[in-house]
């Protein structure tokens, strides 16, 4: 295992909540986690969105906690936090808390959000977000580094931070976003819809900006019969409220499924060399596929491919 959070070289989950009433769905999700850390995955992430959207919660940092406490051992991720929803330094706060409650156990990612109903709840500018980003990024970096002016610098979670940095990576789909984390020494969290052209594509620019080589290519996958109707459905879903913009790197479904766990780990290795990659985070959920069958998904991945994939990798 790979114990550095969000690491080249690390296999982690991407959990989502299961169709469920609101104790149940974190019953399960600590459930998953746990299991993934007994199978031997590095760590889990958890992403956001607000307002009962469809198998998001509001709090991926509070999701975090609450793996770390389920999983014995293992990292876990808010990845990516919607950055312009909050103040960049309460964020910062919170997570050099959450990481000194778990040391070596907490990474976070930062996007900019892609739904305008989040920022709606929330009363912001749904147009700002992009200067508020920009704006807050490299300020809540520089904290995660201990590098805060004061106030902030004066919190006793935050200086710990100078000599025990959290992990980021940014979610980029695009090559000013990748630019930008380059110039911030960062690496990068890849879209699960993008295609191997376009994230080769923003892998040459990361690394000719002097990126670090630590790129996370989020890919669906599933051992065994295919769940394409779920797949489409899940894709169906997504263009159900993104932007033609932003849809224009996508590919298909993007599910790389096999019923070899072998070839599955072959496939998943070319994918991680084709786009650049050094690092992967694997989603198993889909829309309309039933929770013990994820949870199933995650023991057989663990025990039948993640070898094969550790040794390729």
């Amino acid at each position: 295992m790979n114990p550095t959070p969000l690491a080249a070289g690390s296999i982690s989950l991407r959990l989502y909540a299961a169709a469920l009433d609101a104790e149940a769905i974190l019953e399960e999700l600590c459930a998953q986690a746990a299991t993934g850390a007994r199978a031997g995955f590095d760590g889990v992430m958890f992403a956001e969105h607000h307002g009962g959207f469809a198998h998001y919660l509001p709090n991926p940092m509070q999701l975090a906690a609450f793996a770390l406490d389920a999983m014995e051992t293992g990292w876990a991720a808010a990845c990516p936090i919607l950055l312009p929803l909050r103040h960049w330094t309460q964020t910062a706060e919170d997570i050099a808390w959450l990481a000194a409650r778990h040391p070596g156990r907490v990474g976070a990612g930062f996007g900019v959000g892609g739904l305008a109903q989040d920022f709606e709840m929330a009363d912001l500018d749904w147009a700002a977000r992009f200067r508020c980003y920009v704006d807050a990024l490299p300020r809540v970096v520089a904290a995660l580094r201990g590098q805060a002016p004061d106030p902030l610098g004066r919190d006793v979670a935050i200086r710990r931070c100078a000599q025990a940095p959290v992990p980021v990576v940014v979610a980029a789909q695009a090559p000013k976003a990748v630019q930008r984390a380059a110039a911030l020494g960062v690496g990068l969290l890849y879209d699960s819809l993008q295609t191997p052209e376009h994230l080769a594509d923003l892998s040459r620019i990361h690394d000719e900006a002097g990126g670090p080589a630590q790129r996370i290519l989020i890919r669906r996958v599933w051992l065994g019969r295919p769940p394409d109707e779920a797949a489409e459905g899940q894709l169906a879903f997504y263009k159900s409220y993104t932007s033609e913009k932003t849809q224009s790197s996508w590919g298909g479904n993007e599910l790389v499924a096999d019923e070899s766990a072998e070839r599955l780990a072959e496939r998943l290795v070319e994918a991680a060399r084709q786009t650049g990659s050094q690092a992967l985070n694997l989603r198993v959920h889909q829309m309309g596929v039933d929770h013990a069958a994820i949870r199933d998904q995650i023991e057989r991945l663990g025990r039948e491919m993640l070898p094969h994939l550790r040794a390729r990798l």
